[in-house]
């Protein structure tokens, strides 16, 4: 059946586009990742590429296929790992490239080959995860398409453009984690410039004529730099699919073209009741895709911004062209560019995120959870270094990775007391830390297999008063239920605001200051999997919790996979006996 809303025909289908595992083809590809020369923003540094691309290759496959990734690390000095951000990795947890947890970490000079299946169409994206290399640069596109012979998607579109959308510092991510680790507390400051698909312009404006001030100066650059912005040029009175995902390392974004409406037909590979907006914001870890209708005036080009939502904004907006056939993209549109809405404007961003629901048809959550753990994000000291906890722990990652050590029981290799699963009842959220002292840790949450789990993330008071940040929390290896949102602390009353008839599937999910958010999802997937704020210097100070379920069933994990720390030990002493 189909319905027409704002312009656009959208074809519902009930129906799934999951595949079975490895019904498709198989996919080759040999990456070597190095750092080289580049000016993602007109400014040359240094950038860590795939095979001499900033950003990396774009995968492109579909639903069913086996994607085979031979990485080769030729960063001579440090290890690398990729995380494939989305793929749920059913069979294969030791691809999931995450360094500690899921594998070693690839020494300079040696190679991996990931190997796994992309189940289910979407719009994804893969970055580094190994120290804060996803901040160097490290990242890149993954587009799954609707397998052959299946059903076509829930929507029509005559073309379709890919967004990858992230932050760019000209300080090294060396200079970053050093500071963030330091005594007392260094920060860089905020990204000098917004890259879209790893281009933006540092001192200059594309829009500069627009500006009150004096600056920034005008961009003249004639197209072939590789800071020139990648124009979308479209045919007028057609329908086209902006695939947009967020790698950014902290910035929270706002997205808007103007003179267009866009409507949101997927969020993180999961199809959503199609809904009219004028922008959408996107915290890290995030992917959507919005139709837009080129059904303006054709003699015109129009502007894509995108704006930091969620921190003072000191980082400029970046800009690309929407250029109309057959009007020149040197054609500057007669209009300044949208308006991102005000930073701390969060009624403006829960309004966008309370509209996002699953398409009928979708599968629906359990109605009851078998087990809640409620996690509460504060900021903490340890000996004066600022860290970020979950319920008073600073994770710390071990030597040996957890799905080695837990599958092989060397009970040695990370704390084996649980971590807690609430805070105390009289802890103030709207208040900095009575105590702000913390701990690090690296226990393991234990699930049952083919359980229901509830996840209450809570958000606090920083250690300065009045401050509250936004997270975005991704979940590897599943996709949850986002049940709700809610002011101030959770309690037990709330479950009746929960959305059970049709929550979104999502991968990563926003908290928002002195709020929570509630998740569900089921432990169907056997391997131990990161939970944890997708804001990378967080992460680097401790934001995150491992969840591991049904170790014990997974078979067939490559030894490379486990070549350091205990488990490493562990094979030598086999192939010496």
């Amino acid at each position: 059946m189909g319905f027409v809303r704002g312009g656009f025909v959208l074809f519902i289908l009930l129906c799934s586009f999951e595949m079975s595992i490895g019904s498709g083809k198989t996919r080759h590809f040999k990456w070597d990742v190095e750092y080289m020369f580049w000016s993602p923003d007109c400014k040359e540094n240094v950038v860590m590429g795939i095979n001499g691309e900033f950003p990396g290759p774009t995968i492109r496959a579909k639903a069913g296929d086996t994607i085979s990734v031979v990485v080769s690390n030729k960063l001579h000095t440090e290890g690398v790992v990729i995380h494939w951000h989305g793929i749920r990795q059913m069979g294969t947890p030791w691809a999931d490239g995450t360094a500690s947890i899921s594998q070693c970490a690839i020494n300079p000079g040696e190679t991996f080959d990931y190997r796994f299946v992309v189940d289910k169409p979407g719009t994804y994206f893969y970055h580094g995860h190994f120290g804060m290399q996803r901040s160097a640069g490290l990242y890149g596109s993954l587009i799954v398409d609707v397998a052959d012979g299946d059903q076509r998607e829930p929507f029509h579109y005559d073309g379709e453009f890919n967004m990858l959308l992230s932050d760019w510092w000209h300080q090294s991510v060396h200079h970053q984690e050093v500071g963030l680790s330091s005594k007392p507390f260094r920060w860089i400051g905020e990204p000098q410039t917004l890259l879209i698909n790893g281009r933006g312009q540092f001192n200059c404006s594309l829009a500069a004529h627009f500006s009150n001030t004096s600056s920034p100066n005008q961009c003249n650059l004639r197209g072939t730099e590789q800071c020139a912005p990648q124009i979308l040029r479209v045919l007028p009175n057609k329908t086209y699919r902006l695939r947009i995902a967020s790698t950014t390392a902290l910035a929270s974004l706002n997205l808007a073209v103007g003179g267009h409406k866009m409507v949101v037909v997927e969020a993180d590979g999961n199809y959503v009741q199609p809904f009219q907006v004028e922008d959408i914001d996107i915290y890290s870890g995030e992917s959507y895709s919005v139709l837009i209708r080129t059904n303006q005036e054709a003699s015109k080009n129009y502007w894509i911004l995108i704006g930091v939502r969620g921190r003072r904004p000191q980082t400029p907006q970046a800009l690309t062209l929407l250029n109309y056939a057959p009007t020149s993209a040197s054609k500057i549109p007669l209009s300044p560019p949208p308006i991102t809405p005000t930073w701390n404007d969060y009624d403006h961003s829960k309004s966008f995120s309370n509209k996002i629901l699953a398409l009928m048809g979708s599968r629906k959550p359990p109605r009851n959870h078998d087990r809640r753990i409620i996690l509460l994000n504060t900021q903490n000291l340890i000996d004066g270094f600022i860290k970020w906890s979950i319920n008073n722990i600073s994770l710390h990652l071990p030597s040996t990775p957890y799905l080695g050590s837990i599958k092989y029981s060397l009970k040695t290799a990370f704390d084996n007391k649980s971590p807690p699963e609430n805070f105390a009842t009289d802890y103030d959220v709207m208040k900095p830390p009575v105590n702000p002292n913390t701990t690090t840790g690296n226990g393991v949450y234990m699930l049952p297999l083919n359980t229901t789990v509830d996840v209450i993330l809570q958000n606090a008071n920083a250690l300065a008063a009045n401050v509250s940040e936004i997270h975005p929390w991704h979940l590897h290896g599943h996709d949850f239920w986002v049940l709700g949102y809610g002011e101030g602390k959770f309690t037990k009353e709330d479950e009746k605001k929960f959305n059970l008839k049709n929550p979104p599937l999502r991968n990563t999910a926003v908290i928002f200051p002195y709020g929570w958010t509630a998740l569900r999802f089921v432990t169907d997937n056997p391997g131990v999997w990161a939970f944890h704020c997708h804001i990378e210097p967080h992460l680097h100070m401790g934001m995150g919790v491992i969840f591991a379920e049904g170790v014990q069933h997974v078979n067939g994990i490559p030894n490379q996979a486990l070549a350091c720390g205990l488990t490493g030990n562990r094979f030598m002493k086999t192939t010496q006996n």
